[in-house]
């Protein structure tokens, strides 16, 4: 079987075709090859796969088998694949993932995908749609049915939480110094919070100043990454909600940065970030 590992911002997968690729077991093989050390190692795989609602479909699965329903660091990778092989000449994409589809714009240099811009779409606070429980919150939902800057408590620790949904359900937290967190301890605790019946992914957010965010990510059935692409989307929201940045933003991941905006006029989050091949191969 063929496949290429590329990042975005550090955040890998391992990207088959998935035309030419038959597969039986995808959750099981995931997790086979996801694997750094008797794999090939990475996030999680995503199949690339023709569709009849967009140009391609995104088929994402998480390092543990699970299946993902939106990466922003994995869509901007798939259409860098996508325009690099040759299996399109477009420089404004449609990918589709779990029935969202998605708009791309590439960015091309020498002939190859250098950064890609992604309208993420309208953020979802809706505790009902994220989904949420706001019961297990110390604050419960507004009037809004929405987790904004509630109080709830994990590992015997009160915090102040923001939840968003894009595409994939988030949880954002404040923190003063984020390079200190041992998320290896605690990020399963955020991850199987009872606040979110499906799990969440949960970002540790440090601001400082208003145009600049600093965040680290346990993301549910991979834990922590170096990017998360959602995930920088949904901080932004927390931070706007909350009064602590600007619209537009550059948020500082582990494995590099993404611009990321909330657009006033039509509601949409806009990101904008590298796409990187690492290399390619077969395996059996």
């Amino acid at each position: 079987m063929k496949f290429t590992k590329m990042h975005g911002c550090g955040n890998d997968y391992i990207y088959i075709d998935g035309s030419g690729e038959k597969i039986q077991d995808k959750p099981g093989l995931a997790v086979r090859l996801s694997d750094r050390h008797f794999g090939i190692g990475g996030d999680g795989v995503i199949f690339i796969n023709p569709s009849e609602t967009a140009d391609f479909e995104m088929e994402m699965y998480n390092a543990d088998g699970s299946r993902g329903r939106m990466c922003g660091n994995g869509i901007r990778c798939v259409a860098k694949y996508v325009y690099d092989h040759g299996l399109t000449e477009k420089k404004e994409l449609k990918i589709v993932s779990c029935g969202s589809v998605k708009t791309l714009w590439l960015e091309v240099q020498e002939g190859l995908v250098s950064r890609v811009r992604v309208d993420m779409g309208v953020p979802v606070l809706d505790v009902d749609k994220i989904p949420a429980d706001p019961e297990y919150t110390l604050e419960g939902a507004d009037e809004e049915n929405r987790l904004i800057d509630v109080s709830y408590e994990i590992g015997g620790r009160k915090q102040k939480m923001t939840a968003v949904s894009m595409g994939n359900p988030h949880a954002v937290l404040f923190c003063r110094d984020i390079g200190s967190l041992d998320l290896a301890a605690s990020g399963p605790l955020y991850e199987h919070s009872p606040v979110f019946p499906e799990g969440v992914n949960t970002e540790f957010v440090e601001i400082p100043d208003r145009e600049n965010i600093k965040m680290r990510v346990w993301e549910r059935g991979s834990g922590e990454t170096f990017a998360c692409g959602t995930g920088a989307c949904a901080s932004l929201v927390a931070s706007v909600l909350t009064g602590k940045t600007d619209r537009k933003v550059t948020v500082h991941l582990l494995g590099g940065e993404l611009e990321i905006e909330w657009n006033e006029a039509d509601d949409h989050i806009y990101m904008t970030g590298p796409a990187v091949t690492v290399f390619s191969g077969e395996i059996d």
